[in-house]
């Protein structure tokens, strides 16, 4: 199998534009606990397609509170019914988990995960990451907590999750007497990198940073972050989402932009930035009028941006007065194309296939009557989409704590593995897929 080229993305579909096939399922587990991976950009399997990472859990929803635990371990592939926890952690939340993840580019079976460590001198008291070497059981202490490590292993980039506990709930962590009061674009604060072997951090690019590169005036007032960084395949370019707002309970307010930089913050450019007016800004504005995924269907939201090579970045973005998916050349004013622009006509969480850049896998957020949830694989050769399964999500599951699929590819190819309650607890599911990406 071969990558495509991404000029083929908008090719007119010679058969019908979605048709439903779906695939073999098969759950993780019992199902007498519950258990869930996390987020979609990266791979539960470790690179031998056996161990599949992920949290175990005695509710299926519950408040995040600092005293909150998960498991953290793994099932064997080969015997699925099984859940090993090497370790329990405090510092995890309903979307990203404890941000387990394999590090590909240490030798032998090696994961790294996020934990409270109860020094109140790091950098973000309370906070570190721990590594794990299955194969030895040895573990190394870093003092800070990751966001994402690099495809080589060499560093990760870490962010303070207490602060995205107040500006974006869902994906921060609890903390005793928060809220807090934060300073809205401090310079001595942001995205740090950590060397992996050595613990060594440093920062490089504050918040006061980002709201000066290409400053908006709805920047002066607002309170920053990032999210959704992502380091390209060969760790020498990163991505984020730096985003901004003057009231974080409604995320309709949220303003977004598309940047990448080299990973010692050097070279940041802007690809895109949705910067509009926002009428839910004003005094008499309920926030609990807005619908669970409205936020998510806005069509100025720019979110779930992923690399597709080194050089192309994959997104659902406004552009040019309409929103799709697009994908974005990595550099100012490069060039943006409108993949699936008839079928992909939601948000979604979209990745390539590790082994074969024609197969775009990703899902939709419920829909508003029936509550159901899609996952499919998209064809960039034949502009086609194949519906692999319908997935129901309990209604009263909220921001905070719902479940969304997030699925993720299996390092060969053949298989996604996702999260799911449709049978009432959430479990992680793996789906064969081989029959569509071996077939063409």
């Amino acid at each position: 199998m071969t990558a495509s080229s991404p000029c083929t993305i908008d090719r007119p579909p010679s058969r019908a534009l979605s048709v439903r096939h779906p695939c073999p399922i098969r759950r993780l587990g019992t199902g007498e606990q519950h258990h869930f991976f996390g987020y979609y950009n990266k791979t539960a399997w470790d690179r031998s397609g056996r161990y599949v990472l992920g949290h175990q859990v005695a509710m299926m929803d519950a408040p995040l509170t600092p005293e909150l635990s998960a498991k953290v371990g793994y099932f064997d592939d080969q015997d699925g019914e099984s859940f090993c926890a090497i370790d329990t952690t405090t510092a995890w939340n309903w979307q990203m988990g404890c941000q387990l993840q394999w590090l590909e580019g240490a030798s032998g079976r090696t994961l790294i995960y996020n934990t409270r460590t109860g020094d109140p001198r790091a950098r973000y008291p309370g906070f570190g990451a721990i590594v794990f070497d299955l194969d030895s059981g040895r573990k190394t202490a870093l003092p800070m907590p990751v966001y994402v490590c690099a495809p080589n292993s060499r560093y990760a980039l870490c962010v303070d999750y207490r602060r995205l506990y107040i500006t974006h709930e869902t994906i921060g962590y609890s903390e005793q007497g928060a809220p807090f009061a934060l300073p809205l674009a401090p310079a001595d604060d942001g995205i740090h990198r950590m060397d992996l072997a050595t613990g060594e951090t440093a920062l490089i690019v504050s918040y006061d940073d980002l709201r000066r590169f290409h400053y908006v005036a709805s920047m002066e007032h607002a309170i920053h972050w990032v999210s959704h960084i992502e380091i390209n395949p060969s760790s020498s370019r990163v991505l984020l989402l730096h985003r901004w707002t003057e009231r974080t309970a409604d995320e309709t307010c949220f303003l977004h932009r598309l940047i990448t930089m080299n990973p010692d913050g050097s070279d940041m450019r802007l690809l895109e930035c949705s910067d509009h007016p926002l009428p839910q800004l004003a005094a008499d504005f309920d926030p609990c009028a807005v619908g669970t995924f409205d936020y998510e269907k806005s069509e100025y939201q720019i979110s779930h941006p992923l690399w597709q090579d080194d050089s192309h970045i994959v997104v659902w973005s406004p552009h040019a007065g309409s929103i799709h998916y697009h994908l974005y050349e990595d550099r100012e004013g490069g060039r943006v194309h409108v993949i699936g622009r008839d079928v992909l006509t939601e948000n979604g969480h979209m990745s390539f296939s590790p082994v074969d850049k024609r197969w775009l896998l990703s899902d939709t957020y419920p829909d508003s009557k029936t509550n159901t949830r899609i996952l499919f694989l998209y064809d960039m050769h034949e502009g086609r989409r194949y519906e692999i399964g319908e997935f129901y999500a309990p209604p009263d599951l909220k921001k905070e704590n719902r479940c969304d699929l997030h699925p993720r590819w299996k390092p060969d190819g053949s298989a996604v593995c996702i999260d799911s309650v449709h049978e009432g607890a959430r479990q992680m599911y793996v789906i064969d897929v081989s029959q569509i990406t071996s077939g063409h």
